[in-house]
């Protein structure tokens, strides 16, 4: 970068999008080239024109049919050594192009809202944000997972350097903190919707909101610093190459250069809303607005723009007319102002903004340290006749909108807002509000009219300012909403592991893995089991207390299933099973142990695991797994749920249910129980031999994010060994689910049982996964 204190001054200014450009990343080819997207439904390419200072548009991507709002370029891989560049817009998709060709190479379809936030990773990792409340994981043409837990729209997300950590940023003015899929902490602070992320280093990164502040935070949760300066929304921050300093545009008109730590340049731009913002690896920084224009600003002598490019844009800026109801020059009163002669003193600092009255007429200069000189950024006018209801873009439920109208649908009666896009139907739209406020049908008609008449029947293809110039500072946001939007976590297809394994003598040889059946706890005292049953017995209330002849049946029941007896268990001894696991928490466990037994008889798995009674079945051992609860119950419920993989019909419910019973089993590692942590593991490995054989990518995805969860806590090395094997079935003959565990950084976590000496079994299934991976 060029000398000290030269400031940022006019590279050039690139017209080719017909809307606002939305979105802005460095690119990787051509060097020294970027991408912009807009609402005009186009991304394009632009390449440095070795000519002169500016850059020349390559090819125009088309692939979206709404606007496209963000952009980002996914790393080069041995397939696509020049990389791949993916948009996300408010066709709810994200399409992936290559450098040189306009059409997408693929299409990413599961957002249920518009995608306005993209980060690439490693491994060919992406991960995007939503107004439908998620960011999901994708690799390649799949998505991984789903990231679960905001309450309104994710606006930002950002894949950090540490391997499986990653950021989300949204509307219910939050950040939060991912490791493997789960949520590990969330930064809170920001006042307003949160719209823009930027990583400083494995341990900080930086956030911007519309409460007008940047953030500086510590992954730990710290919030280290909060710089001010902007006046309006901030929509936009980048950092600079290999240093802390950075970038942000917002909704006053402004890019703001920050430099350790202040605000050491303002540069007013002739639009409204400066949507985004990039640094080249040059340190030239990239902008794109509600004008539709893409500027580029450089400290380099050498790439400033010619006397007469910077003069028209100096021209260009003074004309622009600024509201004062913005608020961004602060409450003015035109009677008060100084005239002309105000412009003789300097300014104090950069960026200082003056107003003067010339001929009653309001004008506004701003101070520039670089040439000693005051700029004019524009006239200062009476409101324009534009409202929030009539102009712009208005935030509404953490999403953007063209308009939010306020509708009364009778004088007593409450009023409800009805946002709308000049994309939507109004009909459609006139539907969907009566529907969801259960209004009376009849008012159809009545809606859509009143949608059309204060739209002026405005289409997308208006391209005047006034449309397309969004988001003023009137507009706000009500966090909340999309509750119906959330996908349960049983939608994503879960963690899970399988089989029995052996220890092994041959070292050359991979006997561990791919494990081919399940692993189940077989071990049975039944006369201590029994005892421990009669005992509690006679402690229990009246109403749970077993009969004589009810001890009998379940000594025969138990006999039955762990003596390999021909004899089937009947139907009196499973009811008097499930009478006895209904007893209460402080006694059950003999009971559960006695279940954890005979549900590896086919007879009793079917009972328990069929159709009719699969759901009470699962529910109740659910209610075990409380991080609270008894630890003999948490131990003999994962054992009882690990034993159900040995039937067809277990297999058929654990991995119809899967999600939920992963979610809660994972809450069973903050323990220090071994044994536990041992099911707990087990219960991950027979997931895994059910999905190696169906090849279930997103079941694979949700097991491993457990795996990578789990191993970082457990201390017992026959729990590591078995999550070893799960790992290694899980990614037996599948590269996606190879890389996914790369990006995961599992390889990383499991480095360290290679060298394990005691027991054996544990550092060759350790090195024979590290081979894999």
């Amino acid at each position: 970068m060029a000398g000290e204190g030269s400031g940022y001054r006019l590279r050039c200014s690139l017209v080719g999008h017909g809307q606002d450009v939305r979105g802005l990343t460095r690119g990787l080819f051509p060097p020294g080239g970027f991408v912009s997207v807009s609402r005009d439904r186009t991304a394009r390419l632009w390449a440095p024109d070795g000519l002169n200072r500016g850059f020349t548009e390559m090819h125009c991507m088309s692939g979206h049919s709404n606007f496209v709002s963000c952009v980002c370029i996914i790393p080069p891989s041995d397939l696509y050594p020049r990389g791949l560049i993916a948009t996300g817009g408010n066709d709810h998709n994200i399409c992936i192009f290559t450098v040189d060709n306009p059409a997408p190479l693929y299409t990413l379809k599961g957002h249920k809202n518009t995608v306005c936030s993209l980060s690439s990773g490693k491994f060919g990792t992406l991960l995007s944000g939503s107004w439908d409340t998620t960011a999901k994981v994708w690799l390649n043409d799949r998505c991984m997972m789903t990231l679960q837990g905001h309450t309104a729209a994710i606006w930002a997300v950002k894949i950090l350097p540490e391997q499986g950590l990653m950021l989300t940023g949204s509307a219910d003015k939050t950040i939060k903190l991912w490791k493997a899929g789960r949520c590990e902490r969330t930064f809170t602070g920001h006042e307003d919707c949160v719209r823009g992320l930027a990583i400083l280093s494995e341990m900080e990164f930086l956030s911007c909101a519309n409460d007008a502040t940047v953030r500086r935070w510590q992954i730990s949760g710290e919030c280290l610093q909060v710089y001010y300066g902007h006046t309006n929304y901030i929509y936009s921050i980048s950092v600079f190459p290999q240093c802390k300093d950075f970038v942000t545009t917002g909704e006053d008109r402004s890019l703001r250069i920050w430099k350790r730590g202040e605000c050491a340049q303002t540069i007013r731009l002739p639009a409204q809303s400066v949507w985004c913002c990039c640094v080249l690896d040059n340190g030239d920084i990239v902008v794109g607005a509600s004008d539709g224009i893409i500027r580029v600003f450089t400290e380099s002598l050498e790439r400033t723009a010619s006397a007469e490019e910077i003069q028209a844009f100096e021209n260009e800026l003074s004309q622009a007319s600024i509201d004062p109801k913005t608020g961004d020059l602060g409450d003015i009163n035109a009677d008060d102002l100084p005239g002309r002669e105000h412009l003789k003193d300097p300014g104090t600092r950069d960026g200082q903004t003056r107003l003067i009255k010339d001929n009653g007429k309001v004008e506004a200069y701003q101070w520039s340290v670089s040439e000693g000189r005051w700029i004019k950024i524009g006239d200062v006018v009476g409101s324009s006749g534009a409202t929030q209801q009539t102009s712009g873009k208005v935030l509404f439920e953490g999403k953007e909108y063209d308009y939010v109208f306020t509708i009364d649908v009778n004088e007593s009666g409450p009023s409800y807002k009805l946002p709308y896009n000049i994309t939507d139907d109004p009909w459609l739209t006139a539907y969907n509000f009566l529907q969801k406020n259960d209004l009376n049908p009849m008012f159809l008609d009545q809606v859509a009219k009143f949608i059309m008449d204060n739209t002026k029947g405005q289409t997308l293809l208006s391209t005047s300012a006034q449309y397309s110039d969004p988001f003023t500072g009137a507009g706000r946001y009500v966090p909340g909403s999309a509750s119906n939007a959330v996908a349960s976590v049983g939608g994503v297809d879960p963690y899970t592991g399988m089989g029995a394994y052996q220890s092994a003598a041959a070292k050359v040889e991979n006997i561990y893995f791919p494990k081919m059946d399940a692993v189940t706890f077989d071990q049975a005292n039944p006369t201590q089991i029994l005892g421990k049953l009669k005992e509690l017995n006679g402690s229990a209330t009246e109403e749970h207390k077993l009969t004589e002849d009810d001890l009998i049946i379940l000594e025969k029941l138990l006999s039955t299933t762990c003596n390999n007896s021909t004899e089937t268990p009947t139907a009196q001894q499973l009811q008097t099973l499930w009478r006895a696991i209904n007893w209460p928490e402080d006694i059950v466990f003999p009971a559960l142990d006695i279940l954890r037994l005979s549900v590896r008889h086919p007879t009793v798995n079917e009972n328990f695991c069929s159709e009719k009674d699969h759901v009470q079945f699962i529910v109740l051992l659910l209610k075990f797994l409380n991080p609270k609860g008894k630890q003999a119950n948490q131990l003999l419920a994962l054992r009882a749920l690990c034993n159900c993989f040995v039937s067809q019909a277990g297999q058929k419910l654990m991995m119809e249910q899967r999600g939920e019973i992963m979610t809660q089993a994972i809450e069973m590692k903050s323990g220090t129980n071994k044994n536990i942590h041992i099911a707990l593991a087990t219960l991950t490995l027979n997931y895994a031999v059910c999905l190696h054989k169906v090849n279930n990518i997103e079941g694979k995805a949700q097991c491993l994010s457990v795996i990578s969860t789990v191993m970082e806590v457990v201390q017992d090395l026959e729990a590591v060994f078995r999550l070893l094997v799960a790992l290694g079935t899980l990614i037996s003959d599948d590269t996606s689910a190879v890389q996914l565990a790369k990006s995961l950084g599992v390889d990383s976590q499991i480095k360290k049982y290679a060298s394990v000496s005691e027991p054996a079994k544990v550092k060759e299934c350790c090195r024979f996964v590290l081979n894999l991976l």
